[in-house]
């Protein structure tokens, strides 16, 4: 039987203008699917999708990429290669992306570096098609717009599946209230755009204290002798649970535990560095999705 719900209009921030052609790619076991776009009529040269992001040719520098979420310094990084970076973001239950950082030229197009990095790392805005993509409370109440206070995301509109099959239980629990519950902690910034905390699942709870493990990752990213890096909650019988990280280093360059630590510590409050610190590759799907899962066994069995 269909089901039918009457909801009220709400304002839409539409994408800037522009067409292009949106290339959705396997799922990950977190439900975030990463996509990526090219610009309409790619050029023939346009390379095979490489790590869950298909990389623009030099004559077509334009890259728009959702491997969730993709910390500043990647995206400092990737823009000195010449690629114009837009993320967007959205989850199997909504078929595809459903938000776009939309750029503001007029307000970030005189900023540089890390803090041009930090404003492409927004989630964004909904789609045209979306109803109402959101931040809410557990009482489903607006957080404040203040790029501060964590909330869900909450979304709603026509692209949201009708339910999971044959869970009845799982389907009313996750569109209590009338809109789809992401399982994503974000912020939402006066201007709306969204802007991705952490998995629900992914916060580490350190003494009472919530955690980011995309924060640390963020951090971690900018050190110049990493390539690649995950943060997992590991037991601990003092604090309850405290940050893990996990992190592959680039070819020919070196660092200690202690440095990866000292570095976090420089950058964050000490209580969310790394206590431990692991060298390894790190295991990631087909489609490069780093399988976070896998890490917090290891990080539990660690002395």
């Amino acid at each position: 039987e269909k089901m039918s719900t009457s909801f009220p209009s709400y304002p839409l921030s539409a994408p800037s203008s522009g067409a292009e052609y949106r290339l959705p790619m396997a799922d990950s076991s977190s439900g975030a699917k990463p996509s990526a776009s090219i610009p309409k009529h790619p050029p023939r040269s346009q390379s095979l999708p490489v790590g869950g992001t298909r990389i623009a040719s030099p004559k077509s520098p334009s890259l728009s990429l959702r491997f969730p979420p993709t910390a500043p310094p990647t995206l400092a990084k990737i823009e000195t290669l010449g690629f114009n970076v837009t993320q967007v973001y959205g989850l199997t239950e909504t078929y595809g992306h459903v938000t776009e950082c939309t750029w503001d030229e007029a307000r970030w197009g005189m900023l540089e570096g890390a803090d041009r990095a930090a404003a492409k790392a927004r989630q964004g805005v909904a789609f045209p098609m979306m109803e109402h993509i959101t931040v809410m409370d557990e009482t489903m109440q607006q957080v404040p717009m203040d790029g501060a206070t964590q909330g869900e995301i909450m979304i709603r509109g026509n692209c949201v599946m009708k339910g999971y099959l044959k869970n009845q239980e799982a389907t009313e629990e996750s569109f209590a209230g009338g809109y789809f519950h992401s399982g994503d902690i974000a912020v939402q910034h006066p201007d709306t755009y969204l802007q991705i905390a952490d998995r629900a699942k992914d916060i580490i709870i350190s003494g009472g204290e919530n955690i980011s493990s995309v924060e640390i990752e963020g951090v971690l990213m900018a050190h110049p002798s990493v390539s690649l890096c995950a943060v997992v909650a590991k037991p601990d019988e003092k604090w309850g649970e405290v940050p893990c990280a996990f992190v592959e280093l680039l070819d020919g360059k070196s660092a200690s535990e202690e440095d990866i630590i000292q570095f976090a510590r420089s950058k964050v409050a000490g209580f969310k560095a790394p206590k431990r610190v692991v060298f390894q590759e790190l295991p990631k799907t087909s489609t490069g999705k780093i399988q976070k899962f896998e890490l917090r066994g290891v990080a539990k069995n660690l002395d």
